[in-house]
């Protein structure tokens, strides 16, 4: 006859581990000094452009506290740096005629990215991932542009839209000086030609987002849609499509902030002049504050702008993912 079980022995937990003194000075390293980088590099200049911008300064001389105009100057000297208020913004919004434009050149490159570049990248990451012949060899090809730097992703599509011995023109016949396409040059076809440059960037960027979506997803879902009588249209939109949900927030918000800090294109199509037609936030940003004004007053107050607006998906995406988190 057995004897009663024996009661289940109790794991002993052992007490945390002590840092020693090396230990405690290479954590503070591996925080800190990411955390000092940041601050110097990220929100410290952000933090200094939000207090420029209720200023007026050229970038000569020091900052006053006093208001604008307080004070005489002498005839020819500029006056120094001064508290000009909310007079920055109100120039920005009322007064500045490149502003509007600029705001709604950055809603058409938003619009363009959500409406071409992001369902052209999603139905090739779909075609690859269905394994077809070469879909590696198709992969890279498409990622190249995604790799290469914006600058000489400019200067590749110069070298194509140049209205004298560009390959565009060529192609469609229009190389004499009758007939000659101006692409960049033209205030109405400028930006539309650079939006073809982003997008053809931008869609190998989004491919490789919803690639790895695609990859990570578990083929039972698909074996059961096909059960049910799905076809494949039917398949990815139903039952795909849905657990595709928190790649579809992250480009979202990616998209975003791409359409929100085009920079390098236009500037290297303008050849650092802002075209007329080619007019952005963040180019703006740039020609008020090293431009020949340095206007560094007025160039952060549009700054700040541009920060607020790109804070908003991004607030967004945190919230996303903090109440999921919240929920689980």
């Amino acid at each position: 006859m057995t004897g009663p079980p024996a009661a289940p022995r109790r794991r002993r937990w052992r007490g945390a581990r002590t840092l020693s003194t090396r230990d405690k000075w290479v954590l503070a390293g591996l925080l800190g000094i990411p955390l000092l980088l940041d601050l110097a590099f990220v929100w410290i200049p952000a933090l200094g452009s939000v207090l420029l911008s209720f200023t007026k300064w050229t970038g000569v001389g020091s900052i006053s506290l006093q208001p604008c105009g307080s004070r005489p100057t002498l005839p020819g000297i500029p006056e120094p740096g001064c508290v000009y208020g909310v007079q920055n913004y109100n120039q920005a919004f009322t007064v500045y005629p490149d502003f509007w434009p600029a705001v709604l050149h950055n809603a058409i490159w938003l619009l363009v990215f959500i409406v071409l570049a992001t369902p052209l990248g999603m139905l090739l990451a779909v075609i690859i991932d269905r394994g077809i012949r070469g879909s590696r060899i198709y992969q890279s090809v498409l990622f190249l542009p995604v790799m290469l730097s914006l600058a000489l992703i400019g200067i590749i599509w110069e070298l194509i839209y140049s209205p004298n011995y560009g390959l565009l023109n060529s192609i469609i016949g229009r190389t004499s000086n009758e007939n000659l396409i101006d692409w960049l040059g033209d205030p109405n076809l400028n930006l539309w030609a650079i939006l073809v440059e982003a997008t053809w960037r931008q869609a190998g960027y989004v491919m490789v987002l919803y690639l790895a979506g695609l990859k990570a997803l578990d083929p039972a879902l698909r074996e059961a849609a096909l059960v049910d009588g799905a076809n494949a249209w039917q398949s990815f939109w139903r039952v795909t499509f849905p657990v595709l949900k928190p790649i579809n927030i992250v480009i979202l918000v990616v998209t975003v902030i791409e359409s929100l800090r085009a920079f390098d294109l236009v500037y290297i199509s303008s050849k650092g002049n802002v075209l007329n037609g080619l007019e952005l936030l963040s180019v703006l940003v740039t020609q008020n504050i090293v431009g020949e004004t340095q206007r560094i007053g007025f160039g952060s107050t549009l700054g700040v702008v541009l920060l607020v607006i790109s804070l908003v998906p991004i607030s967004i995406f945190l919230y996303q993912v903090f109440r999921k988190e919240a929920r689980t």
